[in-house]
């Protein structure tokens, strides 16, 4: 990326920061972060304000989307992202999916940059096939509650597909599957900073259903390496980026629990609708074209997750 200049849509949101300051690291002569603050935090990025190379824009990417100047790349990584913000925010969430693509997909194409499209492990919905593999279509509820940000996300790609194939676009698509680490909020409501918030505070784990579903987790450092690698790649099929170490919620409590040293019993609460049984992804696909595997344990990335939380977002006691 060294010498490139690139536009991260959602630039202040938890994965969008990390990949500003990545692309920073690694070179690149511009970084503009485009942002609502709509779920992303002005503090993910204020560490870079100020820094050569570094723009930040408060813009609505739904309502238009304007950037002066010549870009290379394009990374859309806006969207509400947790089951909290999404129920909360179910409108804003098909837009930035669908107007907010598009009109990202329209920049990219009148500045000749190529497009990378963060799409979600989601899209394969409460899986029929394990591991999941790109060439899966999913098992999708389009009228569940959790539709909203599926759906758009279904949309983004097909609307990233027709770009490319009508427009010449170059285009990348990436499905990400669970992602940890520093800049999460506390109160999201993802498993990790759940149950992070939970140990530090000496609370019961709350565990949904009986603790058998599974997720796979992948350090946000792994994860960005894996969108830079895509971007920089000839790849135009969807690439999944995502740890393989597949673990149910209630080992992934114990991991917490020693990890954080702290925790109380585990109390189970009903299975959300259409929440997924199992998620782990196949990454045959980025081992084999990118090059990219993770490289971070869940213990090391848990240490690094948990020391940000104990300094920035863990609740105050005392007078």
């Amino acid at each position: 990326m060294k010498g490139q200049r690139v536009v991260v849509l959602g630039g202040a949101g938890f994965l969008g920061s990390h990949l500003c300051e990545r692309l920073l690291e690694d070179g690149a002569a511009r970084v503009v972060s485009v942002d609502n603050y709509i779920t992303g935090v002005e503090s993910n990025v204020a560490h870079l304000v100020g820094r050569a190379g570094f723009e930040a824009l408060r813009q609505d990417i739904t309502e238009g989307l304007s950037v002066e100047g010549p870009v290379d790349y394009v990374f859309n990584m806006a969207s509400p992202a947790s089951p909290i913000d999404y129920a909360n925010l179910p409108l804003e969430t098909m837009r930035v999916g669908s107007v907010g693509t598009e009109n990202g997909l329209k920049l990219a194409e009148a500045k000749g940059a190529v497009f990378l499209m963060a799409s979600t492990s989601e899209i394969y919905g409460d899986p029929l096939v394990h591991p999941q593999r790109e060439e899966y279509w999913g098992n999708v509820n389009s009228i569940g509650p959790r539709a909203c940000y599926d759906e758009a996300k279904r949309y983004a790609e097909a609307l990233t597909m027709v770009y490319a194939r009508s427009r010449g676009v170059k285009t990348r698509i990436v499905r990400i599957f669970n992602t940890y680490g520093p800049r999460m909020r506390l109160n999201d409501g993802r498993v990790v900073p759940a149950f992070v918030g939970q140990a530090l505070r000496g609370e019961d784990f709350t565990v949904f259903g009986d603790g058998t579903q599974t997720r796979s987790f992948c350090y946000v450092r792994d994860l960005v390496d894996g969108l830079v690698r895509l971007a920089l790649s000839d790849e135009t099929e969807p690439v999944n980026i995502g740890n393989p170490r597949e673990m149910t919620m209630l080992q992934f409590a114990e991991a917490v629990r020693a990890a954080a040293g702290g925790g109380g019993r585990i109390l189970h609460k009903p299975l959300p609708k259409d929440d997924p049984k199992q998620r782990q992804p196949d990454i045959t696909r980025a081992r084999q074209r990118l090059g990219w595997e993770p490289r971070v344990s869940l213990e090391e990335g848990l240490r690094e997750t948990i020391s940000w939380f104990r300094k920035v977002a863990a609740p105050k006691t005392g007078s």
